[in-house]
C-alpha cells in the first residue's frame, strides 16, 4: 500500500534519518543505544537535553552524505531509573570517551546539539587530544540564566506535566524562536522531546544551570565552529562570541531567522556551515 503524503507527514517519517544502522555499546554504567548513517570521515553527533538522536533525524540524514553520521543515547535517555545512582557532566564526558573508544574512533569531529555541545565543549576543555574538530549548535560559554530556563527547570522539576499543556506550548514556541503554527514539525518536536523522561530533563537542566566555561575555553584546541540562531533566548550573543574569541581556532557564526532548534527547523542551515569545514578542517 502507497503512504500518502499527508501520512508521511503527520507520522513524522518526513523528519525521520531513516533506519541506519543500529547497534548497542556496553560502556560501563550503562548500554548505550546508537546508529549510524552514511560513509566518509566520522562524525559524532551528539544530541540535546531531550528527545534523544531521533530528534536530530533532519540532521543526520543531510550530514549523512558527506560523514559517516555516529549518534547515541545518553545516560538515562532509554532508562530513567538510571537516576537512582546520581551522574554529572564529568561522567557523562566518560560516557563519551568510552562510547568513542567503544567504535574505534580517533580523533574524531564532533558536533554537539544544545546539552550535548556542553559534553562536547566539557570534553575538548578536559582531553583536547581526544578530537580532530567541533562544531557546535546552540551552545555558548554558558546559558542565559533567565525567565525561560528558571520557569522552565522550575516547572521539569515538581510538576508532570500533559503534553498538550498551554504553558508547554509556549515553552516550545521559545524554543522555535517564536510562535509556531500547528502543524507536522512542532508536533513531531513536542512528540519527540516528550519521549524523554521528565525527570531526566530536570536533572539535565540543573547541569545547564551550572554550566559556564569562559574560564576554561583557552583549554579547547581545536578547530571549533559555533553556530547559535539569532533568535535563540538561551545563548545571548555574548555567549557565542566568548566562543569565537576565547578558543585560538574559533569561528562563531549566528544562523540567520532561527531559534534555539535550528538543527530541526533549518538543518540545511546547520549541516552546510559543518560541511564546508570537511576539506578544511575535518
Amino acid at each position: 500500500m502507497k503512504a500518502t503524503a499527508d501520512w508521511f507527514l503527520t507520522s513524522g517519517a518526513a523528519f525521520s534519518a531513516g533506519t541506519g544502522r543500529t547497534g548497542n555499546a556496553h560502556l560501563k554504567n550503562y548500554t548505550a543505544r546508537y546508529c549510524e548513517w552514511g560513509d566518509g570521515p566520522p562524525l559524532v553527533l551528539i544530541p540535546g537535553l531531550a528527545g534523544g538522536f531521533e530528534l536530530l533525524g533532519p540532521l543526520a540524514r543531510l550530514l549523512a552524505r558527506d560523514f559517516r553520521v555516529i549518534s547515541y543515547q545518553l545516560r538515562g535517555e532509554d532508562d530513567p531509573f538510571a537516576l537512582r545512582r546520581r551522574f554529572d557532566l564529568s561522567d557523562l564526558v566518560a560516557d563519551l570517551i568510552e562510547f568513542i573508544d567503544e567504535l574505534g574512533l580517533e580523533r574524531p569531529a564532533m558536533l554537539g546539539v544544545s546539552f550535548g555541545g556542553v559534553l562536547a565543549l566539557e570534553l575538548a576543555a578536559r582531553h583536547p587530544g581526544r578530537l580532530g574538530a567541533l562544531a557546535l549548535q546552540g551552545t555558548g560559554a554558558w546559558f542565559e540564566q533567565g525567565l525561560l530556563q528558571q520557569v522552565a527547570g522550575l516547572v521539569l522539576r515538581r510538576y508532570p506535566l500533559p503534553t498538550n499543556s498551554p504553558f508547554v506550548n509556549q515553552f516550545f514556541n521559545l524554543l522555535f524562536g517564536g510562535r509556531q503554527k500547528p502543524g507536522p514539525q512542532f508536533q513531531f518536536v513536542t512528540q519527540q522531546c516528550w519521549q524523554t523522561d521528565q525527570s531526566i530533563m530536570a536533572h539535565r537542566f540543573e547541569m545547564i544551570e551550572r554550566f559556564d566555561i569562559r574560564d576554561r575555553l583557552a583549554q579547547v584546541r581545536v578547530p571549533t565552529l559555533a553556530l547559535a540562531g539569532d533568535r535563540d533566548l538561551l545563548v545571548p550573543p555574548a555567549s557565542l562570541e566568548a566562543l569565537g574569541t576565547g578558543i585560538a581556532r574559533a569561528d562563531a557564526v549566528r544562523l540567520p531567522r532561527c531559534g534555539h532548534l535550528a538543527c530541526v527547523t533549518r538543518p540545511d542551515l546547520v549541516a552546510e556551515r559543518v560541511r564546508a569545514l570537511r576539506g578544511e578542517r575535518f
